[in-house]
């Protein structure tokens, strides 16, 4: 039975993760946290959420900029693996306060004003790529804060799918290692429910590659806003 449930909630997760270019944590670590402690509930989706970055990369692979990857990727993966260092020795409850009421603002900013761009240059790159991947090495949700950046910079839906995976790639990477130098092992059901959830991953992402393409570029870009706002929302209440 908790095979079973732990795959459906892949499913789920991964098609709200690919179709958001965030999410997948945020749905399946609160979830996990119920019954396992942090260190391994994050090491396997950790391992998950790796494998939904190769499915975003595979199935919108014509949106890739180069460019916005190694400027997002390469702090990130700096800063992922000082956060990663964090989980064995900070609390996390007030980071999960700092990052839900900045998403909060963030979404209401763009509900007083639509219009809202990031201008996509160097610095702001950077400055995305490095706060997502420190607050996805500290509690694996950085893909909001990335995609709080990445849709700002007004990207079109496959660019911005594209990108966020490729980014995930990279910092996911480097968290995992870090978790696994910091002696995090994964228990016998994880290693079991990998069999199948990996797989299950896929088919959400799938799934979410049909929605996707039924979605309006601007439509797009409201949908992600309302992930964020509740992403922001269980933070600030639920962290």
């Amino acid at each position: 039975m908790e095979m079973l449930l732990v795959t459906l909630l892949t499913i789920l997760a991964a098609g709200v993760g690919t179709l958001t270019g965030f999410g997948t944590s945020t749905i399946m670590v609160p979830v996990l946290l119920l019954w396992f402690p942090v260190p391994e509930t994050l090491l396997f989706v950790g391992i998950i959420h790796w494998f939904g970055d190769i499915w975003k990369m595979a199935l919108f692979r014509e949106g890739f900029r180069w460019r916005i990857i190694l400027l997002f990727g390469v702090p990130g993966i700096l800063l992922s693996y000082v956060g990663a260092r964090f989980v064995f020795s900070v609390p996390e409850t007030l980071l999960s306060h700092i990052l839900g009421g900045f998403l909060v603002v963030y979404v209401a900013y763009l509900a007083w004003k639509p219009t809202f761009r990031i201008p996509p240059n160097t610095l702001n790159a950077m400055i995305g790529g490095g706060l997502s991947g420190f607050f996805s090495g500290v509690f694996g949700v950085g893909g909001a804060v990335r995609g709080a950046f990445l849709s700002a910079f007004d990207l079109p839906k496959t660019v911005y799918i594209a990108t966020a995976g490729a980014i995930g790639l990279a910092v996911d990477s480097s968290r995992l290692i870090t978790y696994f130098s910091e002696g995090a092992i994964l228990p016998r059901l994880f290693l079991l429910a990998l069999i199948l959830c990996i797989p299950a991953s896929l088919v959400g992402a799938h799934l979410a590659k049909r929605i996707v393409a039924h979605i309006s570029e601007q439509r797009f870009r409201t949908v992600v806003a309302v992930f964020l706002l509740l992403v922001g929302l269980k933070l600030v209440l639920w962290p």
